[in-house]
């Protein structure tokens, strides 16, 4: 229980970094829960953030999973609003200045300026990650088979997450 007041901090600061998405806010993640708190190793971080990719609804749903191992389920709730809430209320409330300066001449050059800055952090978030995932020439080749194919193709990621899950099974089984 001890452990609610750090989480909250943690998880509401994380929230404002998620522009572009939870990829977003990865390394920052990554520096709080593995290295600053140690609530995690950073394969048990990798671990959660994959099974919550691969999980249906918002992916950083995975943050209640992080709350529940450091304090349980009252840390689960605790994680849940601190890292949706902000991010909701700042949302809604910039949203409705938004409208209101439909007109502004200074709309469009914000606009154009935050794309840059999502992408960013979402190439650093992704970087971050693949430090920790791709552990060996295996896991590169596959990470670039995907990568081409998306570029390439409109083939439906499911099925390339299907098709890397039958890879790794046979791949990195124990023996």
């Amino acid at each position: 229980m001890n452990q609610l007041p750090a989480l909250i901090g943690v998880f509401a600061y994380l929230s404002l970094l998620t522009m572009g998405g939870g990829m977003a806010a990865f390394p920052e993640l990554r520096i709080l829960t593995v290295d600053v708190h140690h609530w995690l190793t950073f394969p048990q971080l990798i671990h959660l953030y994959s099974v919550g990719q691969m999980a249906p609804g918002p992916n950083m749903m995975m943050v209640a999973s992080i709350g529940e191992w450091v304090a349980g389920v009252p840390g689960a709730v605790a994680v849940l609003l601190a890292f949706f809430l902000p991010t909701a209320l700042l949302t809604f409330g910039v949203g409705r200045l938004w409208i209101r300066l439909a007109t502004w001449p200074w709309r469009a050059s914000i606009q154009q300026g935050l794309a840059p800055v999502s992408i960013g952090l979402i190439l650093a978030g992704s970087i971050s990650l693949a430090e920790g995932a791709l552990t060996g020439w295996l896991a590169v080749a596959i990470a670039a088979a995907v990568f081409v194919v998306l570029l390439l193709s409109r083939v439906n990621p499911a099925l390339l997450v299907l098709c890397g899950a039958l890879v790794s099974l046979f791949a990195f089984s124990p023996r």
